[in-house]
């Protein structure tokens, strides 16, 4: 695996673990049930939307991180995986800062922080 970088294929496969359990686990826990609520069907609406633009998100990144892992060559897109990188880590930011401020774990990060370091260093790491 000489040609290949591990950083970005172990981030790779985290992220897909993570598109399919947001995907099939967080329908099923969290927007199914607020499909069942009392909330407008425009909010509804709106969530539902919202919650599938991450899905798109996580399926895409995980693709990316993914397919320039196991590329050969240094002419990888260093910008796109640096911008994928800190889009994950200020995601996970967001969940520490939303867990703190509501006493309650939003265990989201722990699947997010990886990601976005193991793309970073994927990059330091093949000098891309």
């Amino acid at each position: 695996m000489k040609t290949k970088n591990i950083y970005l294929i172990i981030g790779g496969i985290i992220n897909l673990f993570t598109a399919f359990l947001h995907f099939i686990g967080g329908q099923m826990t969290l927007i199914n049930p607020l499909n069942n609520s009392n909330l407008e069907l425009q909010v509804k609406t709106e969530l539902l939307g919202v919650w599938h633009m991450g899905t798109i998100i996580l399926f895409l990144t995980s693709f990316l991180l993914l397919y320039f892992g196991f590329k050969q060559g240094k002419n990888l897109p260093k910008e796109l995986i640096k911008f994928i990188g800190y889009i994950y880590i200020l995601f996970s930011v967001a969940f520490i800062v939303v867990s703190i401020i509501n006493f309650q774990l939003a265990p989201q990060w722990t699947l997010l922080l990886p990601i976005g370091v193991l793309a970073l260093v994927g990059i330091r790491k093949s000098k891309i």
